[in-house]
């Protein structure tokens, strides 16, 4: 590939196995507030993007008496005992972010809140890996706008065109495309198809390696 000289990670799904963790939380507070087999919502339609987005389009769609803000909070809790308990990281990423680290300059940017991020990256150590940190919080719109990935390259004061994203949703995908990016997908949670738009596609984290250094 192109010579980069940053590269951006995702988080959920990347870094740390956590969509089965996302959709475990959601469905036991849909399950308290009254609304366990009557949700609908489609947990892989929101792969990728921000609690936000699927909890203003569950608000919509029943009006339950809790606030957005009182519902992301509740999940939020709920997944960080999950991800403090199983600690879900991906096998072969800390070796890849260690070894990249030497080459590149990395970043986070991901769909989840900094309490979150900053949880997930405390395991095995990971946050001294990466400088640049970009949380949901921090942009006016989340994936797959290029918001997120474009603040990240702005902090790392590395332009767009010279960064690569590793990503495993087709919003984020669409996201890094947009904001100028080359983007690998790693198919953690997606099929290949899903993800055919990006530069690359893979399916481990060795080939991820080869790819870039």
């Amino acid at each position: 590939m192109k010579q980069f000289q940053a590269v951006i990670f995702d988080m959920d799904g990347v870094i740390v196995d956590s969509e089965p963790a996302h959709e475990r939380a959601f469905r036991e507070i849909f399950h308290e507030i009254g609304y366990g087999e009557t949700h609908g919502m489609d947990f892989t339609e929101y792969y990728g993007r921000s609690d936000r987005a699927l909890w203003l389009d569950f608000i919509e769609k029943h009006r339950p008496i809790h606030t957005l803000d009182e519902l992301a909070q509740w999940k939020q809790r709920r997944f960080l005992e999950m991800i403090k308990q199983d600690q879900p990281i991906f096998e072969s990423l800390p070796e890849l972010v260690e070894k990249l680290s030497r080459r590149y300059k990395l970043a986070v940017a991901s769909g989840s809140f900094h309490p979150v991020i900053d949880e997930v990256l405390a395991i095995k150590n990971l946050r001294e890996f990466f400088p640049v940190v970009v949380s949901a919080q921090d942009v006016v719109h989340g994936k797959p706008a290029p918001d997120i990935f474009l603040r990240a390259a702005d902090l790392l004061q590395i332009r767009p065109n010279a960064c690569c994203v590793i990503e495993d949703s087709a919003a984020g995908v669409e996201a890094a495309l947009a904001a100028g990016m080359k983007v690998i997908a790693i198919t953690n949670t997606l099929v290949a198809d899903r993800l055919a738009r990006a530069t690359h596609v893979v399916a481990n984290y060795e080939e991820i390696e080869r790819l870039l250094l």
